[in-house]
């Protein structure tokens, strides 16, 4: 029987630590509350092949073509076989996923060939997978370690051997481990409009980077096309888009369908651009989702949590447009694994948004997240049985490079906010060289300083300030524009089919 430490309460994290703890002595950590995760607000649900007329070729096919051309496939086929099975479990644990006739209703989203989506609760889905996986954890043997927060990684001998963590009340103590299970979600609280909770602040990307594990494709940031323009940038799932609502400039017209086949369904990279895109021709007038056609009480009965949301923002939106704009969603990048979840450095796993599995390539498609937490967990926890040094991956460690300031940037006072915006502006929906070398001096002339690390939010400010720094150096080694990553100073797009998102993006990004 191993120790192991699970650091996250995601569907990745609660999935491994469900099925380690059966083995093993696991400790799970989680800095919040139990069940405050981005999977608590996944609304648009899991995709996975469970109707006879669909085929894992299919699902394949869709998530390669999302990814433009840059999916590891054999990861991506891992996802799509094993993802049924996933699901099954999620149901046996006690997810009720809707039904139509006793059958799973079908959804279908963006960049999807067949309605493959499976929704709980209407929006509810991450909330409702989220509740059944923290319910069975409380039952089982798992140690669980809430308001907990991971400070560093313990490394001897060149393996990781436990994790610094920050308690409730502030102290610090080293737990020891024989391995530590990263689930730590993405970092959307590097940008300004996100939609993702308060506590995604890259704190496992992070100390992984510290302990010397390989990151990769960190210029891969997906920008969700329909956030709420409010202040809480409240995510309208895609599945609306799905069921029949357009998009439309302030002029009332549709303007999706110059820009891509599929209109409102074409990959969310291309829609989020188009909606910038439209929203500087237009002076800066929003863009308007119009979801009037679907009736009101199909919109309250498909979209509950949406639907309370809009209405409490006071929008009857049976009647009226919902002004949205893009906003962070989802970290395509992450530390690398190998297809069990074993990073670079031996005694380290990582799944979920915080890995890089290879699955999403350039542009994740919709509800695989979900999908990829559930079969990735359960492939680290597998792995935990067997820890063998020859199955690590044969790489060295990457040595953290600890920046030294130059006197001679002129950069603003250090904050989390003029972070967020120097992000936004340079290393956005749309970049360039000019823009992120500029960045880059920025960052490191930040990074140089020293910056107090005395409490929760500084040292999420440390970890933001590393990951922003390095998504720029990945967004400035990339010259050409792929999926979510768009260089407006060399726009040529790489896509296995010319027809398709790749040649989409090169007309967004020459219309911005």
């Amino acid at each position: 029987m191993a120790r192991v430490i699970v650091v996250g309460s995601g569907i990745a994290g609660l999935t491994t630590a469900l099925d380690a703890a059966s083995k093993h002595d696991v400790v799970l950590v989680t800095k919040s509350a139990l069940g405050q995760s981005n999977t608590r607000y996944a609304q648009g649900g899991i995709a996975g092949v469970m109707f006879a007329e669909d085929s894992v070729e299919a699902h394949v096919a869709d998530t390669l073509a999302a990814g433009a051309g840059l999916c590891d496939e054999k990861a991506v086929r891992v996802l799509c076989a094993e993802g049924p099975d996933r699901i099954r479990e999620l149901v046996a644990l006690g997810v009720d996923f809707d039904r139509t006739d006793g059958e799973f209703a079908r959804g279908r989203e963006a960049a999807h060939s067949y309605p493959r989506v499976l929704h709980a609760g209407g929006d509810a889905t991450g909330a409702r997978i989220e509740a059944a996986l923290v319910a069975r954890i409380r039952e089982s043997a798992a140690e669980i370690l809430e308001d907990t927060f991971l400070v560093d990684l313990v490394v001897e001998n060149g393996r990781v051997a436990g994790a610094l963590l920050r308690f409730p009340n502030g102290t610090e103590r080293i737990i020891l481990a024989d391995a530590v299970v990263l689930a730590t979600g993405g970092a959307g609280q590097l940008y300004p409009y996100t939609t993702n909770p308060a506590v995604a602040t890259g704190d496992g990307a992070a100390a992984a980077l510290r302990a010397g594990a390989q990151l990769t494709d960190l210029e891969f940031y997906q920008f969700h096309p329909t956030a709420l323009a409010t202040a809480e940038r409240f995510l309208v799932s895609e599945a609306v888009r799905g069921e029949g609502a357009v998009l439309r400039n302030a002029g009332g017209e549709r303007f999706l369908a110059g820009i891509h086949p599929d209109a409102e369904l074409a990959p969310r990279d291309v829609v989020a651009r188009g909606i910038a895109a439209e929203m500087a021709a237009q002076g800066g007038l929003p863009v308007v989702l119009d979801a009037t056609m679907l009736g009101a009480s199909f919109l309250a009965s498909r979209f509950p949590v949406i639907d309370r949301a809009v209405r409490a923002s006071g929008t009857d939106w049976s009647r009226e447009y919902l002004p949205v704009s893009p906003a962070a969603h989802y970290w395509m990048g992450g530390v690398v694994t190998d297809l069990d979840g074993r990073t670079t450095v031996p005694g380290l796993y990582a799944v979920g948004e915080v890995a890089r599995t290879g699955v999403h390539g350039a542009n994740r498609l919709a509800s695989n997240s979900l999908l990829e937490g559930a079969v990735f967990g359960a492939r680290a926890a597998r792995a935990l049985d067997t820890d063998d040094p020859a199955d690590w991956p044969a790489r060295p460690a990457r040595p953290f490079a600890v920046p030294v300031r130059d006197p001679a940037v002129d950069a603003p006072p250090f904050s989390r906010d003029a972070l967020q915006r120097l992000m936004w502006d340079a290393a956005g929906l749309l970049r360039d060289g000019t823009g992120l070398r500029r960045a880059s001096r920025v960052l490191d002339a930040w990074a140089g300083l020293p910056l107090p690390a005395d409490g929760i939010r500084s040292l999420e400010d440390r970890n933001l300030l590393a990951l922003g720094r390095e998504l720029v150096l990945a967004a400035l080694a990339r010259t050409d524009s792929v999926g979510a990553h768009a260089r407006s100073d060399s726009p040529r797009s790489y896509s296995p089919d010319p027809a398709s998102a790749g040649a989409a993006s090169r007309e967004v990004v020459a219309a911005c």
